[in-house]
């Protein structure tokens, strides 16, 4: 049977509003209204076209259910930037991201989600307890994308075009969610994913917006990135060279560390001011001075290598959950190299992989 939860995320990642999807297929526009709200079923013929028009293949609608993200429940960096239509994108690629995810379960053993409930807590306070619970120390942290994932948490990409659709989070139950943005510098997307835990613990199963929520997980993105002690060991700063030096030492852009380094006290406010003027004035507000590599996926690579062995690739994932490859790229786009299978019709025998992830 159609599904209509279906139609409505495929029209959404398509950016249409009915209106302009009954215009594009040639029927009117009450009728597409009633198609999503359950009240009738489009013909076959209809239905082929709809598919067409999306962009999606006619077996992703004849599924069950989909289970959408809640738009009060999700976290979006830039609410006033970003357009409804943009937001609902977002959203339904989450719906897709589930429908990934909920593969992975089948065939794969993951961890389970060890990202705790602190709602009780400050930023700074929250951002030192979880580097106690999960044996951080004031270490560095070497990936924040394989950090999220060692701990059960599921993270995708957000391939769109445009960046005011922010990187986000969601809980799913009890299973964390994190989409960072593809068109960041690496060391910008870490600080987004800091920022996503961020929410994760501190805003959990409520409506993380606003600027209050805001401010308290960028508070815990820069506590969790560049612990207290260290810094302050290092003692004053007074020159750009050495705060590009712990922006390395860190792996955090040289504006976040100068903003830390500020908000600890160890560099004064007309250093800070100076400071800033030199980096705006070398670029370095876009292009990182000695930029990191982008951090990615140890368990979508995993994945994909488990499928070359059987000689497929996302076009295997594609077709296995019925939706077009463009958005299991979009969905994966910088967090896993992918490459063209070279056996695309290979038939693959099912097992289950035993994923086993390590710091």
């Amino acid at each position: 049977m159609f599904n209509r939860s279906r139609l409505t995320v495929a029209r959404k990642r398509a950016g249409l509003t009915m209106k302009e999807l009954a215009a594009k297929t040639g029927i009117e526009p009450r009728t597409v209204t009633g198609y999503e709200a359950g009240e009738y079923l489009p013909s076959e013929d209809v239905a082929k076209k709809l598919a067409r028009t999306l962009g999606f293949p006619l077996s992703f609608f004849l599924s069950d259910d989909l289970d959408i993200p809640r738009e009060e429940g999700v976290s979006f960096r830039s609410m006033s930037k970003m357009t409804a239509r943009q937001r609902d994108g977002a959203i339904a690629a989450g719906a897709i991201a589930f429908l990934m995810s909920d593969w992975l379960d089948t065939e794969f053993d993951l961890p389970v989600s060890a990202v705790p409930d602190m709602r009780e807590d400050t930023p700074q306070s929250a951002a030192a307890g979880l580097r106690d619970f999960w044996g951080l120390g004031n270490r560095s942290i070497k990936n924040m994308v394989h950090l999220l994932e060692l701990r059960g948490g599921r993270v995708f990409s957000l391939g769109e075009d445009g960046k005011e659709v922010d990187a986000f989070s969601v809980w799913r139950g009890e299973k964390p969610y994190v989409f960072l943005i593809s068109q960041k510098s690496a060391e910008r997307s870490r600080f987004d994913a800091a920022h996503e835990l961020g929410h994760l613990v501190l805003h959990k199963h409520a409506a993380p917006n606003g600027l209050e929520a805001e401010k308290q997980a960028n508070e815990f993105a820069a506590a969790f990135l560049m612990p207290e002690g260290p810094l302050r060991a290092v003692g004053r700063i007074t020159g750009l060279p050495k705060v590009v030096e712990l922006k390395r030492a860190w792996s955090v852009s040289v504006a976040a560390m100068t903003y830390r380094l500020h908000e600890l006290g160890l560099v004064s406010k007309w250093t800070y001011q100076q400071l800033f003027m030199e980096i705006s004035r070398r670029g370095w507000r876009t292009d990182e001075p000695m930029q990191m590599c982008r951090e990615q996926s140890q368990v979508w690579k995993k994945v994909l290598d488990n499928l070359r062995q059987d000689g497929a690739g996302v076009d295997r994932l594609s077709s296995n959950l019925s939706v077009p490859e463009s958005e299991v790229v979009k969905l994966l786009f910088g967090l896993v190299t992918m490459g063209v299978p070279s056996t695309p019709n290979a038939l693959t025998t099912p097992r289950r992989g035993n994923l086993r992830l390590v710091k």
